[in-house]
């Protein structure tokens, strides 16, 4: 019997069947892009599609193809060094703000790498002895892919917004305005010691573990996201010249680089660039491509805060994965109509540091460089967006970001402390 996939999709769908299945998916979401828009990088952040697509296979022929299949002939060795990322260990690499760069290999040839790539990679998973090794490095590796899905997909909405043409990554058609949710209401969150992290029952990236005792204060946490429309009241209050709202470090930010707006809201805060190119904006959808000092001020400016990452966890796992995630086909956030939006529609800042977890160990190897070196100066968020792939996220998964950052669609939920 072939290796089951059990432990990436929830299913018995085997490794080879899976490994088919994401690669695939990542094809499908370049299908309405033209070759000239795979190449732009429009700031260090921004990597471009032609890149990911690359990089992601190299994944695939550096970690598990040169290391298990015996006699295996790399596509083009050059390759290493052009696709490596932030893997020290493997060698060195092209610089990330350079990537742009890189007029060749061409889109053609990249698409070539990936079918060499994958007829080896089908090759190996079809066979009935493939090791635990092999499977945990192929699950790990088709998580990363979806990870650069998403980012496949953030990465060239900001290629496109600088374009005075303002062209749609993807040919939608218009999403009809939601209904408004009402006033923002809290649940109560009881105070005491649970459990937080990963079980070890299905695939997790190591930063989600160990599985640690953690102690709540009482709280409360939103039901829902924070709207654009909640947004524009807290522009329209002045809150970007209010200077008591902000950390040092967010007031200095948004005066350095003259923020006064959510990222992609036009100067008359009526219209949004998205994936399907400029929308009227949803005043009753969750606002999205703020950074941590703006969802921070909001938070203030409320009255409120922002929840921990530990509240989150504990108020998301008991609830199944639901919600406007990547399989949706909306590619932005809707309004909650009811919905708790836990996953999906934005990621969502926590007031927690990244940083590990009592007892963290990284992988061996040059995958302990997945996750563990970027423990510091970043925040923690939470819950998925409207790009993340539906088997991808969990109750525990942590991503994160440093606070200046806009470009991925984050946004916020609020909390309160609970007193008596």
């Amino acid at each position: 019997m072939a290796t089951s996939a059990e432990n990436l999709v929830g299913s018995p769908e085997t490794l080879v069947d899976a490994y088919r299945r994401v690669r695939a998916d990542t094809i499908r979401l370049i299908r309405d892009l033209q070759p000239e828009d795979t190449v732009i990088q429009t700031m260090p952040d921004v990597s471009p599609t032609k890149w990911h697509l690359a990089h992601v296979t190299w994944f695939f022929e550096c970690f598990v193809l040169g290391v298990h299949q015996a006699g295996y002939s790399p596509y083009d060795a050059r390759f290493h060094y052009l696709f490596n990322s932030y893997y020290n260990s493997a060698g060195k690499m092209h610089p990330r703000p350079r990537r742009g760069e890189l007029s060749r290999p061409t889109l053609d040839q990249v698409l070539d790498y990936r079918k060499h790539v994958d007829e080896a990679m089908c090759g190996l998973l079809a066979t009935d002895d493939v090791s635990h090794d092999v499977n945990a490095v192929v699950t790990l590796g088709l998580h990363h892919e979806q990870q650069h899905q998403e980012l496949l997909l953030t990465d060239i909405k900001h290629v496109l917004s600088r374009n005075p043409l303002q062209p749609a990554a993807v040919q939608s058609s218009a999403r009809s305005p939601g209904t408004s949710p009402g006033s923002y209401t809290f649940s109560p969150g009881e105070p005491g010691i649970v459990r937080t992290g990963a079980s070890g029952e299905h695939f997790c990236f190591d930063n989600e573990t160990p599985r640690h005792d953690t102690l709540l204060p009482a709280h409360e946490i939103g039901d829902r996201l924070v709207t654009n429309g909640e947004f524009r009241e807290f522009i329209a209050s002045g809150a970007y010249q209010d200077a008591p709202l902000w950390l040092s470090d967010g007031w200095s930010t948004i005066n350095e680089y003259s923020w006064n707006r959510p990222l992609y809201w036009d100067d008359a805060l009526e219209t949004e660039f998205t994936l399907c190119g400029p929308v009227e904006i949803d005043a009753h959808a969750p606002v999205c491509h703020i950074s941590y000092y703006e969802a921070d001020a909001f938070a203030r400016w409320s009255g409120y805060r922002l929840p921990t990452e530990f509240e989150w966890e504990h108020a998301a796992a008991a609830h199944s994965v639901h919600g406007n995630l990547l399989s949706s086909d909306n590619w932005h956030p809707i309004a909650a109509n009811g919905a708790s939006q836990l996953f999906g529609d934005v990621w969502e800042w926590t007031a927690s540091a990244y940083s590990p977890y009592p007892g963290f160990r990284p992988l061996d190897g040059s995958l302990g460089e997945y996750n563990g070196k970027f423990m510091c100066n970043q925040m923690t968020v939470r819950g998925g967006s409207c790009v993340t792939a539906n088997d991808h996220i969990r109750a525990s998964y942590r991503s994160f970001f440093y606070p200046d950052a806009r470009w991925q669609f984050l946004g916020l939920r609020l909390a309160k402390d609970r007193h008596g």
